[in-house]
């Protein structure tokens, strides 16, 4: 009967991911309402999709942060972290923000680890710097700046390996496909390692 319960449960969890959590570096400590947040570089390109999607609800961005209530400002570690993870925990893949501005902060890396080690979710990778696929790969594969990019987060490079990632420029449209492609979706991932756009 324990086993029988244990599994509704978890085919219902794996029922409600739907969202997708956006990761990406603000400066530490980060609090959700103080303006720095809204002006670290990685933020700004967080609410291009939430722009996106509020300019046009077909937009396929589902945002896990909103998902939850946000977390006070004076909030303790252990209490952000429990909001992590229950926002990741809704998740059906997380959108990683990667750019020359991004540092491994000490919720980056727990969002990272318990979103990939922990829970296997797919990666999206946007590069806010570059603008077209090209920017990202070419004939032999992605580029060495591009791979450059991955020892900022060494929790990412550490364990993408073992999971679906596509790595894309800044493109709305190219953005969109990775969104609405169920090969980065935890439900129906079935394929390990680096892809990126042709």
């Amino acid at each position: 009967m324990i086993l029988y319960i244990y599994k509704l449960i978890e085919e219902e969890k794996m029922q409600n991911k739907t969202g997708n959590y956006s990761a990406f570096y603000v400066k530490e400590p980060f609090k959700e309402t103080n303006l720095g947040a809204h002006s670290s570089y990685d933020f700004c390109y967080y609410n291009t999709l939430r722009m996106w999607k509020g300019q046009d609800s077909s937009f396929p961005f589902v945002d896990s942060h909103g998902k939850t209530y946000s977390v006070r400002d004076d909030s303790t570690w252990e209490t952000l972290k429990s909001r992590l993870r229950e926002r990741l925990n809704l998740s059906k893949n997380i959108i990683l923000f990667l750019s020359k501005s991004t540092f491994e902060s000490k919720a980056l890396k727990e969002e990272l680890e318990y979103g990939i080690n922990y829970l296997g979710l797919p990666v999206i990778v946007i590069y806010p710097e570059y603008s077209e696929k090209s920017d990202i790969a070419d004939n032999s594969g992605i580029k060495r700046n591009i791979k450059n990019l991955w020892d900022k987060v060494p929790t990412f490079k550490k364990y993408k390996g073992s999971i679906p990632v596509i790595h894309v420029p800044l493109k709305k449209l190219l953005i969109e496909s990775a969104l609405m492609d169920n090969d980065f979706k935890i439900n129906s991932k079935n394929k390990i390692g680096d892809f990126y756009f042709k």
